[in-house]
This record gives C-alpha cells, sequence and structure tokens, in this order.
C-alpha cells in the first residue's frame, strides 16, 4: 500500500513537471542536439533534406592555419570580456561601498542600474554618435579643448578599446546590485566588534567585508565574464561588421555571420560548440580558485 501510494505521487509530480518538461524540450535540449548535430554537417539553412554530414571538416576548418576564428576572432571575444569585466567590476567595488553608507540607497542602486534594463540597441545607438568623428559628444569635448579628433571607431587600435569602456559602462548596474546585496547581508555585529578593537576602514574592509563579499564578487565575475564572452549585439550595432577589418568582430558576431549572412550553419554551430567549450572551462577554474579561498556559495 506505502509502496503504491509512493508512486501514484511519482506519477503526480511528473504530471506537474511535464509542462516545464515538455518546454525545455522543444526549446532547450531538441536545439542544443540539433545544432550539436548540425556542427558535424554543412546546411544552407532552409530543408532540412539539404543536410549533409561532413564529420570534422568544420572543427578542422576552425582550427586550420589560416583560420581567424582563433586570432583575431577569440582573441577579441576575450578581450572585450576580460576588459569589460575588469572596468565594471572595479567601478562597481567602489560605488556599491559608498551607495550602502549613502541615504536613499534605493535611489541610487535604481539610478545606476538603468541602463541594464535599456535594451542595448538603444544603448549602442547612443554611444556610436557619441564617438562620431565629426558630431561626437566625446570629439566635440575634445575640439574645444584644443585637442585633435579622435576616429574610436574607424582606427583598428582604438575600435576594441572604444567597445570595452561601452561594455564595461553597461555591466555596473547589475554588479552594483549583486555587490549591494552582498555587503547589506554582512552583519553589523562584526563592524561594531572590529571598531571597538580599534581596527581603521580599511582593515575591516580587508579583512571583514572583502572576504564575507566573496560568494557574491565570485557571482559577478562568473556571469560577467561568460555575458562578455556571449556579446554580440553591442558590436553589431556599433560596427555593425565588426570592423575596421575584423578589429572588434567577436565570437557571438561571427557565429551569426556565418548562419545568417552567409548560410553556413554547420561552421556556425562548430564556432558555438568551441566557444561553449571555453566559457565552461573558463569557469571551472574560477570555481576551483574561489573554493581554495574558502567560497562554497554559488
Amino acid at each position: 500500500m506505502k509502496r503504491s501510494k509512493l508512486k501514484r505521487q511519482g506519477v503526480a509530480g511528473y504530471l506537474f513537471l511535464s509542462p516545464l518538461i515538455l518546454f525545455y524540450s522543444i526549446f532547450l535540449f531538441i536545439p542544443l542536439f540539433f545544432s550539436f548535430y548540425l556542427s558535424f554537417s554543412e546546411w544552407s539553412g532552409f530543408s532540412l533534406s539539404d543536410i549533409r554530414w561532413v564529420g570534422m571538416k568544420n572543427y578542422k576548418a576552425l582550427f586550420s592555419p589560416g583560420s581567424v576564428f582563433f586570432h583575431p576572432i577569440m582573441t577579441n571575444t576575450f578581450g572585450f570580456a576580460l576588459g569589460s569585466l575588469a572596468i565594471s567590476f572595479a567601478i562597481a567595488m567602489v560605488i556599491s561601498y559608498m551607495i550602502t553608507r549613502l541615504r536613499y540607497e534605493g535611489f541610487w542602486r535604481t539610478l545606476y542600474f538603468l541602463p541594464t534594463v535599456t535594451t542595448i540597441v538603444a544603448i549602442g545607438n547612443v554611444w556610436y554618435y557619441m564617438y562620431n568623428p565629426t558630431s561626437g559628444v566625446i570629439n566635440g569635448a575634445l575640439t574645444s579643448l584644443g585637442m585633435k579628433t579622435i576616429a574610436f571607431l574607424d582606427n583598428p587600435h582604438t575600435a576594441l578599446a572604444s567597445l570595452i569602456v561601452v561594455g564595461g559602462w553597461l555591466g555596473i548596474g547589475s554588479a552594483v546590485l549583486i555587490l549591494t546585496a552582498g555587503l547589506k547581508a554582512v552583519p553589523e555585529d562584526y563592524y561594531e566588534a572590529a571598531t571597538l578593537e580599534g581596527a581603521g576602514v580599511s582593515a575591516i574592509y580587508r579583512k571583514i567585508t572583502l572576504p564575507l563579499l566573496k560568494p557574491s564578487i565570485l557571482f559577478v565575475l562568473i556571469t560577467g565574464f561568460i555575458g562578455g564572452l556571449q556579446s554580440f549585439t553591442l558590436t553589431m550595432v556599433i560596427t555593425k561588421t565588426g570592423g575596421p577589418g575584423n578589429a572588434t568582430n567577436v565570437a557571438g558576431l561571427e557565429m551569426y555571420n556565418q548562419a545568417f549572412g552567409f548560410s553556413n550553419w554547420g561552421l556556425a554551430s562548430a564556432m558555438a560548440f568551441v566557444l561553449f567549450l571555453f566559457v565552461f572551462l573558463i569557469t571551472l577554474i574560477q570555481l576551483a580558485i574561489f573554493r581554495r579561498g574558502g567560497v562554497e556559495s554559488y
């Protein structure tokens, strides 16, 4: 009787989960396996009957000496992810610490979070016009100071750095939100005890705040880096093609161009799984580093 009751409860549980399982099967698992199959095939993206198995051809093309996927595309991708994360994280650490000590904390958090909820297309277009060499706000300010204008997006040496600045600015809001939540979770008793013992602001921050903030820092670093590696909308909006040349071309944009521009879905799928492998390995390394430092959360 008891075993039969447990069996009926299990069936009922799966029935309740069936809509969710069906949703993930249709929109996640089936596309995932189909994309993995395409990475070993050639397909123009039209009729399923045109899919042709080619084995490791797409992966060999990516690793061939003449391929631009690893350099400069993956180099740009990692440069953009690391650069934008460094900017957003460093600024967010300072801002979050200051916000928790100001009045109207919720207002300031909302103010910094607004760019995050704004569409990237709008943000990209605004920055595109700000970088304009003739009518842009930034070059206008440089001209008023008697300095030469800078071709931010037209110069291969400055184009990627210009995008990194935008990406870093865009990531500040979400990082501030997470870090301020982590700071609010630190018990005030620790600060009071340290103050009574005569510890200064710097010592309290280094020995109490930072160690207890490590789970939030880990979350910001992992999600920010993964988001940077997957980013392509910002590059597409600001530079259109990843130019000049391949100076700002990143993996996500190259996959989009190969699939929708050149109808080369097999090669685009192979790029996606190579990028997934990089993201997976880097995430494991980040987790290992933080767990060695005593962080088990997340």
